[in-house]
């Protein structure tokens, strides 16, 4: 099935593509490399030379194709100025990158004022691509003529419903593994898939529910257009919507309120 046009954001979601695949092909070539070199940021976070790289391949072909665009990325910070931001991590889930864990992406999106409109992941040691654009659906698939279109699920009871995270030391260090461990015990299923995949499931309507308590903006922003669109709901634990909060809680929609609860 063929997703149709995607409208006044059809170019920027192409765009978006050529680039992911530029970058696939730089990633894939650096994972598992024997010669790759990592270090620590100042957050005692790991960064390697795949990161910054890959930031500099997307940065390269967003300024020559979106040259008044702003760009706003992991690795070097916010250029640019407009209404038009990209919002990029050019390895989202490094430490399973430099582990040879093959669950990290690459996330691109693109926010028009307060508004993600574009979002696309891709990972590739995975093989798997998901993307979307403003009102024409989320899909996944090899390519925009090659796609699925997802949809969550129609899970409407708690104690029916799985649960992705990443971990439970954030909760703790924020005072609020209580409330998350509460969630966990109501729900039917738990596991920790943990960064992007975890929204990539809700979105697929495989798990119902994916929550965490502290992100960066570009953690997030290329996640919330697929997951909405596909039919879900994507907020802060406040319940303010899209990635501005600095956290996240994602869910089929039907659960969203009752999540949202329950962490307090």
């Amino acid at each position: 099935m063929t997703p149709p046009s995607t409208r006044s954001y059809d170019d920027d979601l192409r765009l978006a593509h050529v680039i992911a695949d530029q970058v696939d092909g730089h990633t894939m070539s650096r994972f598992k490399a024997i010669d790759l070199h990592v270090e620590s940021k100042p957050d005692s976070t790991p960064v390697s030379d795949a990161d910054r790289a890959a930031e500099e391949i997307i940065r390269a072909g967003l300024g020559r194709a979106r040259g008044r665009d702003a760009i706003v990325g992991e690795e070097y910070g916010e250029s640019g100025h407009g209404s038009r931001r990209w919002i990029v991590d050019p390895i989202d889930g490094t430490k399973n990158f430099v582990r040879g864990v093959p669950v990290w992406a690459t996330l691109i999106a693109l926010a028009d004022g307060d508004e993600v409109v574009v979002g696309l992941v891709s990972a590739p040691a995975l093989g798997r691509r998901w993307w979307a654009a403003k009102g024409t659906g989320a899909w996944t698939g090899k390519s925009l003529a090659a796609a699925s279109r997802l949809h969550v699920s129609a899970v409407s009871r708690w104690e029916d419903a799985s649960l992705a995270y990443s971990s439970l030391t954030g909760w703790e260090e924020r005072g609020r593994l209580d409330p998350f461990l509460d969630l966990m015990r109501g729900a039917w299923r738990t596991r920790g898939y943990g960064d992007f995949w975890s929204y990539m499931l809700v979105a697929e309507g495989a798990v119902d529910a994916a929550a965490e308590p502290e992100l960066e903006l570009y953690d997030m922003a290329a996640l919330v257009p697929i997951v909405t669109e596909a039919g879900g709901r994507f907020t802060s634990l406040d319940g303010a919507h899209g990635p501005w909060g600095g956290n996240a809680v994602a869910t089929n929609g039907l659960l969203h309120d009752e999540v949202l609860g329950r962490l307090g």
